[in-house]
């Protein structure tokens, strides 16, 4: 899949997971709101999709000053498209468990399409996909132990402001 879509639609699958998943992780650490992270989800699948969907769009028209065929709409179509189903992906985990189970839920959920999709663009690169599946779990586990702290950390701030 290496058109202007396919590079979309990889792009805001990895940055849907990866946003969403920390978004989920911190904000039930910091309040543990049924609200706050339902709010935050459908928050990140409409504006953090639309803003992303910009960005790869007019970062696509940058490149295409030597009047190249790339076609940065349908790039900006499935970064948002992508994004979008990622993050309300999020949702039936967070609805339909106990706020734990959601949270360890999601992470499951979230590190598996991390790898499925790291193995699938390995293969289709015709790489080796353990090094690619290994470094993307390792920054999803950086995301969630991040969040995880600075989730718990923000009351503990909050209060001495």
């Amino acid at each position: 899949m290496g058109s202007d879509l396919g590079i979309g639609l990889r792009f805001g699958l990895n940055s849907g997971v990866l946003t969403t998943l920390g978004l989920v992780v911190g904000l039930h650490a910091g309040t543990a709101s049924l609200l706050a992270v339902v709010g935050g989800i459908l928050a990140i699948a409409v504006a953090d999709a639309l803003s992303e969907a910009l960005g790869m769009r007019m970062s696509m028209e940058a490149q295409t000053e030597d009047g190249s065929p790339r076609q940065p709409w349908a790039a900006a179509g499935g970064v948002f498209a992508a994004k979008f189903a990622m993050a309300a992906s999020f949702l039936f985990p967070v609805l339909f468990l106990p706020p734990r189970a959601a949270v360890l839920a999601s992470v499951v959920w979230g590190l598996g399409l991390l790898a499925g999709l790291s193995y699938l663009t390995a293969r289709s690169r015709r790489v080796p996909a353990a090094p690619a599946v290994l470094q993307h779990l390792a920054l999803a586990a950086g995301v969630v132990g991040a969040t995880n702290l600075l989730g718990r950390w923000t009351p503990t701030l909050l209060k001495v402001l």
